[in-house]
């Protein structure tokens, strides 16, 4: 089967890694998987046959919607998906039956409007009226990566999963930081300040603490308000003064050896995220690092998703002497990390994936 994913091309952010990974996963099991544009320069598989994709799947995110007026080229108005600027959307649908479209919202955006501890999915309900009309309009199935979808013509498929091949043994002697987190500042302010506060307690025993990625060390100038405090907040001074290195973001294919520089790396959500049990590409990367994940999701998300063993890595109340324990002792830690990867290699893993995703086709 040939599958063909309208998603943008980023280097260092969202689902990239996602795109690659069913690419060989399709490679093992005799699919196609490409990214539909243009192979030049293109950093993944790519191909712009439409014809020839036997389905296509909607990678929706907060910046991808559809745009009713393109760009003007050649005397005609094209309609494309704004953030995907080589994506015709009128010559997409009409070459593709509706019965073999899938739109996979990565974002829960396909929910009513909902505001969670300062962080939301639309910022009005005419965001909310639009967002709906476009998954609507491109398929009827509709899915999100959620164990627990909140409408009821939604059905689950977690879509992000994890490489086996992506594991690194578990070694914790000349580590260069003690805490890392890899991630772009994007409603996460909160999580990462509660990490921060367990932290500061026992700073001068956590050793150098790396935060790698966009916008924790400024708000973004050219995102508007209040959007850019609602999303985009961060304490620069907060950070300066418990010693935080903030660095670039890296691309996806160093995320990995980057958390593995440290000796824990927490595995930070969105509170709304966490509100819908959604998960996300770091989801199922920060356990395959030479590090211990710290997970700052509820219990019960935590059980359901990386199994049982995973409950004694996930953050308390008040986790200062936790932290000092997995400081003191990530051995005895390494062994629920290895059960996580076993759990996560037997339910999670990008094949398991794949073959759910030609059901979906197929159905």
């Amino acid at each position: 089967m040939r599958l063909m994913f309208v998603y943008w091309q980023p280097s260092n952010a969202g689902s990239a890694q996602d795109i690659i990974r069913y690419h060989e996963a399709g490679k093992k099991l005799g699919h196609d998987v490409l990214l539909y544009a243009p192979t030049e320069g293109a950093r993944y598989h790519c191909s712009l046959d439409i014809d020839a994709a036997d389905a296509v799947i909607f990678i929706l995110e907060w910046n991808l919607y559809l745009q009713p007026g393109g760009e003007k080229k050649d005397g005609k108005i094209r309609t494309g998906l704004m953030g995907i600027g080589h994506v015709n959307v009128v010559r997409l649908l009409s070459r593709v039956p509706r019965e073999r479209r899938v739109v996979i919202d990565c974002d829960g955006m396909y929910n009513d409007a909902m505001h969670v501890g300062g962080d939301f999915n639309h910022p009005d309900e005419e965001g909310c009226r639009r967002r709906i009309a476009l998954c609507e309009s491109l398929s009827d199935k509709i899915f999100q990566p959620t164990l627990h979808p909140k409408r009821a013509n939604v059905r689950p498929f977690l879509f992000h999963g994890y490489d086996p091949a992506w594991e690194r043994p578990l070694e914790f002697r000349g580590k260069e930081f003690g805490m890392m987190y890899v991630g772009s500042n994007w409603f996460r302010w909160r999580a990462l300040h509660r990490v921060l506060q367990a932290v500061e307690p026992v700073r001068d025993r956590v050793g150098r603490i790396g935060l790698v990625g966009h916008d924790w060390d400024a708000m973004p100038p050219w995102v508007a308000s209040p959007l850019r405090e609602q999303a985009y907040f961060t304490e620069p001074e907060y950070l300066n003064r418990l010693g935080i290195e903030i660095m670039p973001a890296v691309p996806v294919e160093h995320v990995i050896p980057t958390m593995s520089k440290a000796v824990f790396n927490p595995v930070l959500i969105r509170p709304l995220f966490n509100q819908l049990g959604l998960v996300t590409c770091r989801t199922f990367e920060t356990p395959a690092a030479n590090t211990i994940p710290l997970f700052a999701q509820s219990a019960e998300y935590v059980n359901e998703i990386y199994g049982p063993r995973a409950a004694e890595l996930v953050l308390k109340e008040h986790a200062s002497e936790q932290i000092l324990d997995v400081l003191d002792h990530p051995q005895h830690y390494a062994d629920a990390v290895l059960d996580i990867r076993r759990h996560l290699g037997e339910h999670h893993s990008y094949e398991a994936r794949l073959k759910e995703l030609v059901q979906i086709v197929s159905s």
